[in-house]
């Protein structure tokens, strides 16, 4: 039924202007203001909407993942530029002092990181 329908994803934030710079100025992806919110252009021409919530609270799971070809040099230059990877330390959850989780299963590499809304993105190296 939805096979051919265009998609989009969206997520509120508490704080739209940050939220815009951090996706613009942070992350470098094209941010357009839009009704209500912006659209935040991704790779492969996906979107997401991020839009003003009085009553946000963030996401507790992963929002949105970016595949990168190396998640040690995307960890270093966001770390650069001021943005602060999670720390994990749980039973199949173990980040090192970067916050990076290196598996011998799934993705190369993952490291998580939050938006100023307090969501949770990661960068995925896949294998």
């Amino acid at each position: 039924m939805f096979k051919d329908s265009p998609t989009f994803t969206s997520v509120s934030v508490n704080d739209l202007q940050k939220a815009r710079s951090f996706y613009k100025e942070i992350l470098g992806l094209d941010v357009v203001e839009q009704s209500g919110g912006a659209s935040v252009s991704l790779a492969g021409g996906g979107r997401l909407f991020i839009y003003p919530k009085p009553d946000h609270v963030p996401a507790t799971f992963t929002i949105l993942n970016f595949m990168v070809p190396d998640v040690e040099d995307a960890v270093a230059k966001l770390t650069r530029q001021g943005v602060r990877f999670e720390r994990y330390d749980l039973p199949g959850l173990k980040t090192d002092d970067k916050g990076i989780l290196r598996g011998d299963q799934g993705p190369r590499a993952i490291a998580w990181f939050k938006d100023p809304a307090g969501n949770i993105l990661s960068v995925v190296e896949p294998r």
